[in-house]
């Protein structure tokens, strides 16, 4: 069935649910698992005539970023190692987390991405916008939605 499933987590109470999902498919199929948190680039905030405001250093940034991305994927590999399964653990950067999502799954060779959806619809969706959505927009990998 799945050789290698990618389950991305951004802390979230309903994402780490989506992890318990693709770590249960993941020992039922055998398959390995790969974890990924996406972080954001550092923003450039730009305030008139051309001048940048830089409210944190982009090393800051960066520092900040990496340990919210740590503290992400160690809540989702204690899931995974309590019930005895072995997993890969990747972050990546991307301004638009659905991109960096498909990208990790490429260059991984899953062939599932096992997500949550918040499953909002209506205004909220057409406002909000959903990573989740994008990800089945514009991915050529099969796509399991947890909600």
């Amino acid at each position: 069935m799945f050789k290698h499933i990618l389950a991305p987590t951004d802390g979230s109470k309903l994402s780490l649910k989506a992890v318990d999902q693709a770590i249960s498919l993941a020992l039922q199929t055998g398959a390995m698992l790969t974890l990924v948190t996406v972080m954001s680039p550092y923003p450039m905030v730009y305030a008139g005539d051309g001048y940048a405001m830089q409210p944190m250093s982009p090393e800051d940034w960066q520092g900040t970023m990496k340990k919210q991305a740590a503290v992400h994927l160690a809540a989702a590999e204690k899931r995974a190692t309590a019930r005895k399964l072995d997993v890969n653990l990747v972050t990546v950067m991307n301004d638009e987390p659905y991109n960096g999502i498909i990208a990790t799954a490429k260059k991984k060779k899953c062939d599932l991405i096992m997500m949550a959806s918040h499953g909002r619809r209506g205004l909220s969706a057409l406002l909000l916008g959903s990573e989740t959505n994008k990800v089945l927009t514009h991915s050529n990998i099969p796509v399991l939605v947890w909600r």
